[in-house]
């Protein structure tokens, strides 16, 4: 009977531990989606490129990097993107290019292979979490734990506020710091920077990772504490 107690703990603690990864992966999967785009765009005093994307122009290239993050495509599904007739990519950017017709230059295909290869591991781990955690859902149903199972999800959903609220409160007073380190983990150093007239960088301007942040963030946060109290007195 003891050791029951104590494998239902754990599992119990199983449950909160998942509950973060659960979360958090959906609002991501949610806003990755055309919606997410349209809005943030058209947020007040989102900057404008300086180079010359109509708000148009970024709806449509950002769709097609969008498209290409979720589908099943080489990277010649971006490769193959030239800019319209008559236009070319910057000086700067066009300096190393041996065609200055191209939407993306090496470096930033090269980049969004990695990009395409993190977000796909990301849904993985996400449909493998809601497996998992739908799984020890019905296992709790049936082997009668299952008012651990619920308070091992409102743990999870306190330790979710604990811990998007850390990353909320660093992307509003040190954003330069939290998106570096965050590039860092996922990416070779000196393989995610660019300048300010290559396309990824007049598609996505800090502001726009920035608002991503915080956004994901108090989503996740809210999902979390509806989760915590929600379940809190079971």
């Amino acid at each position: 009977m003891k050791n029951n107690l104590v494998f239902q703990k754990v599992l119990t603690w199983i449950v909160t531990l998942i509950v973060p990864a659960v979360l958090a992966l959906t609002v991501v999967r949610i806003i990755l989606n055309p919606w997410f785009l349209e809005f943030e765009y058209r947020t007040p005093n989102f900057p404008p490129d300086e180079f010359g994307f109509t708000l148009q122009d970024r709806l449509h290239y950002s769709r097609i990097a969008l498209d290409y993050l979720l589908n099943n495509a080489g990277i010649s599904y971006l490769g193959d993107l030239h800019f319209p007739e008559g236009q070319q990519a910057p000086s700067i950017s066009c300096q190393l290019m041996t065609d200055c017709t191209r939407l993306y230059n090496d470096r930033e295909l090269k980049h969004m292979v990695d990009v395409k290869s993190t977000v796909q591991a990301a849904l993985k781990v996400w449909y493998g979490s809601l497996v998992v955690l739908d799984g020890l859902g019905i296992w709790a149903w049936i082997g009668k734990w299952w008012l651990n199972f619920r308070r091992g999800l409102s743990r999870g959903g306190f330790l979710t506020v604990v811990f998007v609220g850390l990353i909320i409160v660093l992307a509003l007073t040190a954003f330069d710091t939290l998106f570096v380190a965050f590039h860092d983990v996922f990416f070779a150093p000196g393989t995610w920077t660019f300048y300010y007239s290559d396309t990824l960088i007049r598609l996505f301007p800090e502001r726009f990772w920035q608002d991503t942040f915080i956004i994901v963030g108090s989503l996740t946060a809210a999902m979390g504490l509806a989760l915590g109290f929600g379940l809190k007195k079971s």
